[in-house]
């Protein structure tokens, strides 16, 4: 089956992050986390990880920077991106991020009307590109399905165009 991003024949890799205290405790199933593995292998990508951390800025920040060290690919967040008062995905994922990606939130947010309530944000770390998803699994897989197209082309970008030593320096 062909992939309009070419991801089914390109070895593209990717990570699952859920970010939730009810996982991390036992008390609640990863749903979200499950979805968005079969989701990104079903098109193409290669699910290498999945972890899962309590909310808060210093949790995920420190999970992505950890998944992101000598990683290529792409690294997908669920949950902690709404208005609740443990709700602090965008804000750790902000804290370790190299660049913004504001398009691709954008995007995201805009498959239905409750995207409007997202705060998730996306961008690059190193040669990883994230992305911040809602914590219900229909809206973690249907965000990213709203980017799918075009994220298999950015993931490979990061390291066509990346030097880590610029020549002259």
């Amino acid at each position: 089956m062909a992939h309009s991003d070419g991801s089914g024949d390109s070895g593209l890799n990717a990570k699952v992050l859920t970010v939730s205290d009810g996982v991390v405790a036992g008390t609640r199933q990863d749903r979200s986390g499950e979805a968005l593995e079969v989701y990104l292998s079903g098109t193409g990508w290669t699910v290498t990880e999945r972890d899962a951390v309590a909310d808060g800025v210093e949790s995920v920040g420190g999970a992505l920077t950890r998944m992101a060290e000598g990683f290529h690919g792409l690294i997908v967040t669920t949950g902690g991106t709404g208005f609740g008062p443990r709700d602090a995905t965008p804000e750790g994922t902000k804290a370790v991020l190299d660049r913004e990606a504001p398009g691709l939130a954008e995007a995201m947010r805009l498959v239905n009307p409750l995207g409007r309530l997202s705060r998730g944000t996306a961008g690059t770390i190193g040669t990883a590109l994230v992305l911040n998803t809602p914590g219900s699994s229909m809206g973690c897989v249907e965000t990213v399905e709203a980017v799918i197209d075009v994220i298999g082309h950015a993931v490979r970008l990061l390291v066509d165009n990346y030097d880590p030593h610029p020549h002259g320096h």
